[in-house]
Parts: structure tokens; C-alpha cells; sequence
């Protein structure tokens, strides 16, 4: 397994690349924010541990910076801030598993092999394709295609639909989709957010992809 971690604290990044590559993993390690996108892209990890207190570029905006590039890779956010809130936003912002300091060297290593174990069950997508049922995003143009047809989405539409194609079967919060669908609106309501999801929604039937909402999470988009 190919683990990427982003760690600016030198001796806990030692340890760490030290204590879980002699369990078997091969790890990548990175000291700062600015880097670690870069990193991400040239090594191709299963699974990334990501400190959010980082230098030049913080985790939740390296996060949320890969969520918009489409890279799906599964993210564990490993920090001293383990207040509520900020495991809040470090999953709104695309995170699939959080754990505070200080941990045991056992459960970091079961929550990765978890999340790669979980990543391989799910079939490899191309740097520009995205499915899911029969609707298929191409990154290159950022047209949806039903068949080879172009499905006729509003642009806004469309920009929900992408953010949910990024990780598809994961809930993404109605809070990151109004920043991605209404940017800089300040006279939007938030409900609006609501409207797009609904007309969305109608366009859908049929596709084999259905547009979900989850109380209190967000909106998923996953194969009927």
C-alpha cells in the first residue's frame, strides 16, 4: 500500500514513516502544504494522511483543492485539533476518516488498510472519465454524456453535478455545494442551492444515476 503523509512536525514525520513502512507500507513523506498537492499527483498514493496545522497552505485548503481536481483518493486527517468543529469541516471538505492526536500506532494502521481496502472495491476511473450509471463525466470538456448524448444541464446544474461526480456515493454538504454552484453571490439565498438539486434531480430520471439527499449531510449522487 502507498501511503502519502503530509506531516510538518519532523520527528512524528520520522516515526511515522519509520514505524509504518516496517508494517509494509511505502511511504511518502511531505513537511508543508504547499507541497503536498504536488507530491499527491507524482506518487499516486491508495491513501493519504493529512495534517491539518500545516505551513504555506493548510490541510482543509489542500483537501479541498484535490476534491476540486477530481482526485478521489481516500484522505485521513490526522491532527491535534480534535474539537467537533473541526472534524466538521475536515469532512465537509471531502475527508473519509479523522483521527486526533495522540493515537495508537494499531488503529492508524487498520482505519488505512480500511480505507484502501474500501478504495480498491471500487472500480479505477480514468484522469478525465467519471461514471456513474449510465451518465458519464468527461473532465477534459466537463460535459456530462448519456449514451454518447451531451445531457443538457443549466451551468449551474452542471457544477453540482460535477462536485458530486468527484466522489461519487459520498455525501458532500449543502454548505460547500452553494460556495461551488452560487460563488461570490452574496444575495443568493441559501435555500436556492435546494432549487438546483430539485430541477437537477428531474433531469436525472433515467440516467441510472440518482441524485440523493441525506438529512443533515448534504446531497450524493450514486447509481440507481
Amino acid at each position: 500500500m502507498k501511503l502519502l503523509l503530509v506531516e510538518d512536525d519532523p520527528s512524528m514525520r520520522a516515526a511515522l514513516q519509520r514505524s509504518l513502512g516496517r508494517r509494509g507500507l511505502q511511504v511518502q513523506a511531505c513537511a508543508d502544504g504547499n507541497a503536498a498537492l504536488g507530491a499527491w499527483k507524482d506518487f499516486g498514493p491508495d491513501v493519504v494522511v493529512l495534517d491539518l496545522s500545516l505551513p504555506g497552505r493548510d490541510g482543509l485548503q489542500v483537501l479541498e483543492q484535490a476534491r476540486r481536481e477530481g482526485i478521489a483518493t481516500p484522505v485521513l486527517l490526522l491532527t491535534a485539533r480534535g474539537t467537533v468543529g473541526d472534524r466538521v469541516l475536515g469532512l465537509n471538505a471531502g475527508a473519509d476518516d479523522y483521527l486526533p492526536k495522540p493515537f495508537d500506532l494499531d488503529e492508524l494502521e487498520a482505519r488505512l488498510r480500511a480505507l484502501a481496502r474500501r478504495r480498491s472495491a471500487t472500480p479505477a476511473e480514468g484522469p478525465g472519465d467519471a461514471q456513474v450509471g449510465r451518465l458519464r463525466l468527461d473532465r477534459a470538456d466537463g460535459a456530462f454524456y448519456l449514451d454518447g448524448a451531451v445531457l443538457e444541464l443549466s451551468p449551474r446544474e452542471s457544477a453540482l453535478l460535477q462536485a458530486l461526480f468527484a466522489r461519487p456515493g459520498h455525501a458532500v454538504a449543502k454548505e460547500r455545494l452553494f460556495e461551488l454552484v452560487f460563488p461570490g453571490e452574496p444575495d443568493v439565498q441559501y435555500e436556492a442551492i435546494e432549487v438546483v438539486a430539485y430541477r437537477l434531480r428531474k433531469k436525472l430520471a433515467g440516467t441510472g444515476a440518482r441524485l440523493m439527499t441525506l438529512r443533515g449531510l448534504g446531497y450524493l449522487v450514486k447509481p440507481e
